[in-house]
């Protein structure tokens, strides 16, 4: 009976297609760049005056590209304030285990909040409102922000009970101190000389001041 010969193989040399993490990985490359153009025209015309339309005209994609990628426009917007809430909420429970007193630990968590909101997806999150959301929409935004409503007053809380932060309605302060620190969202201009990091340790150390329990 004849022998027949193997069948050469190409083993060594490289598929021409993709293998599964790099599908994944392309995928994530293709989200990552519509979410960032969409909040970027979120943050420079509005909400409610960017269409998807737009966001896919600047990438040079079509409205389906993006649904396929994110969804409807609600659900890009969704998107963009998790992203930016989601540091603030990982700086929040990061600060309640760090060294120092309740003051200093507050400190360090608004200097995170103050660089957060001078971001993309931070300055989405104080520049949009939810008036233009569903009402599944709505309730999603509002629960995302009042938790990190919940974790600063506990951390001006802890302060008052370790004796760093003078008695304050807490309530109050941190509508005071978040207010002061979300308004660099709309003036700040990341071409400006000085550095997001410098801005949030100088605007933390004037409006804890107030804080610190004097003698």
């Amino acid at each position: 009976m004849p022998r027949i010969a193997p069948i050469p193989t190409t083993s060594d040399a490289p598929s021409p297609f993709r293998t599964r993490a790099e599908k994944i990985r392309d995928r994530e490359e293709k989200r990552e760049a519509v979410l960032r153009a969409a909040v970027r025209m979120f943050n420079a015309r509005g909400f409610h005056a960017t269409s998807l339309d737009d966001v896919a005209a600047s990438l040079g994609i079509s409205k389906p590209t993006i649904y396929h990628y994110l969804g409807n426009k609600e659900q890009v917007l969704i998107e963009c304030v998790t992203r930016g809430l989601e540091p603030l909420r990982q700086a929040a429970e990061a600060a309640k285990d760090e060294p120092g007193t309740g003051l200093d630990r507050l400190r360090r968590f608004l200097r995170h909040y103050a660089q957060i909101n001078m971001e993309d997806f931070g300055r989405c999150v104080v520049r949009t409102g939810d008036e233009f959301l569903s009402q599944e929409g709505t309730l999603q935004f509002r629960a995302r922000k009042r938790e990190i409503d919940m974790a600063l007053r506990g951390l001006i809380a802890d302060g008052i009970a370790d004796g760093s932060i003078a008695p304050v309605d807490v309530k109050l302060a941190a509508f005071t101190l978040s207010g002061a620190l979300n308004w660099p969202a709309r003036w700040h201009d990341p071409a400006g000389a000085m550095p997001v990091e410098d801005i949030a340790a100088s605007m933390v150390d004037i409006i804890t001041g107030g804080l610190a329990l004097r003698p």
